[in-house]
């Protein structure tokens, strides 16, 4: 496929441990003595960047990695461990110009005035380039390392407790943007001759009342530059892409073909409508691992020796791509035609694939006026073409809220 979409799509890379694939941190390429070095991941960021890509996520979690959904797998043969992804983009991000920075945070036991502040700061630190990838946790070990609640046993992904969880991810989300909003944009005066800093009318009290949380405000963090920092969930079925439809301005999914890409996208979409935000812009991203090489032999037989070292093929919730950098892009290509927007892109390893990116499938894009050819904007939602919000406390804003505080498309202002 060689003709150039409508519009170029958006591509970011999904940084985890030394690669997707649980045998990556063999290569000789892995690097695993420095994983919990600050280096190494900027040393990954910069990749990203000099390959022009729009954003990095970096996973985290409230447990060890682990190979089963629920409880840990007791495995000392794989990556474990990670650093706090949060703290970790707040120290990449002076180390970089463009890229957005999109740390993990698991909301099921965390609160969201701690998480308000934190994105904050880190678009602050990053000068508009934050977002937050929304997670949630059914492991009951997990909610045993914090002693306020327990979570039952399920056996099934669609169980009542994880629509519940979903439901309460949603409420945590909207908690956390209001709170962004809780100082309007010029509530700092900074006037040393008359002894005023702040204009104490333009911070809001919240007053957030709903199952899961009562939470008054205002943050103790100004608005971030970018408003409200871009936040992202990935979802795989009905109840996740309901959190993505209400709350999130990026979806990372995972279907395996056009058709299947097609019909979640349609699904996201009426999902979104009945959330009350069919004039909002929100991007659906499909998820792949990829093992890239010049030569699709080359990608196959790598592939299977990580296989065997790690001692069973590798299976994902993601499609796994193996091939070319140039049949990858006729792939991304075909699915973009079928709705989706962008791709978070996962490495087999990081060491090898990262680099198979920006330097064999980002050229190959351009080539094809696919992508872009330089960073174009200042900001993460500058970047994905998406409108700085107004603050939905503005007095001025008062008569033009649409139901349930969201501003309409005419109040907002560009990135």
């Amino acid at each position: 496929m060689s003709s150039a979409p409508s519009s170029p799509l958006h591509l970011a890379v999904a940084l985890d441990g030394t690669g997707w694939h649980p045998a990556s941190w063999r290569e000789p390429v892995a690097r695993p003595r420095d994983l919990f070095a600050a280096g190494y991941w900027a040393d990954l960021v910069a990749e990203a960047e000099r390959g022009l890509l729009d954003f990095v996520t970096f996973e985290d979690g409230l447990g060890l990695q682990s190979s089963h959904f629920l409880e840990p797998d007791g495995r000392t043969d794989q990556v474990r461990g990670r650093l706090d992804a949060v703290l970790l983009a707040a120290r990449i991000a002076p180390l970089t110009r463009h890229i957005g920075l999109v740390p993990t945070t698991v909301v099921t036991h965390t609160e969201p005035f701690h998480i308000s502040k934190a994105i904050a700061t880190l678009d602050y630190v990053s000068t508009g380039r934050a977002g937050l990838r929304v997670q949630i946790t059914a492991r009951p070990n997990e909610a045993a390392h914090f002693g306020r609640r327990t979570i039952p046993p399920i056996d099934t992904y669609d169980s009542p407790v994880v629509t519940g969880l979903f439901d309460e991810a949603a409420d945590y989300v909207e908690v956390v943007r209001r709170l962004w909003d809780s100082w309007e944009d010029d509530a700092e005066i900074r006037d040393a001759a008359t002894g005023r800093f702040i204009d104490r009318d333009k911070l809001h009290y919240i007053d957030f009342e709903g199952r899961h949380f009562s939470v008054k405000g205002p943050s103790i963090t100004p608005r971030p530059p970018q408003g409200q920092p871009v936040v992202t969930a990935l979802a795989h079925q009905t109840v996740p892409y309901r959190l993505v439809a209400r709350q999130a301005d990026i979806g990372y999914v995972t279907p395996h073909d056009a058709g299947q890409a097609r019909a979640i996208v349609a699904e996201i979409r009426a999902e979104q409508e009945a959330a009350g935000r069919a004039d909002e812009p929100l991007h659906v991203f499909g998820d792949l691992v990829v093992f890239l090489d010049d030569d699709p032999a080359a990608a196959t037989a790598r592939r299977e020796r990580l296989n065997a070292l790690a001692g069973s093929p590798y299976t994902s919730d993601a499609r796994i791509f193996t091939g070319t950098p140039s049949q990858l892009a006729d792939l991304l290509q075909e699915l973009q035609s079928a709705g989706l927007s962008g791709f978070r892109l996962r490495p087999a390893v990081l060491g090898h694939d990262l680099p198979a990116i920006t330097r064999g499938l980002v050229p190959e894009l351009q080539r094809r006026g696919a992508f872009r050819r330089a960073y174009e904007a200042d900001t993460l939602r500058g970047l994905l073409g998406l409108a700085r919000p107004a603050n939905r406390y503005s007095p001025k804003l008062s008569a033009s809220l649409e139901p349930g505080g969201t501003p309409t498309a005419s109040t907002a202002v560009t990135a």
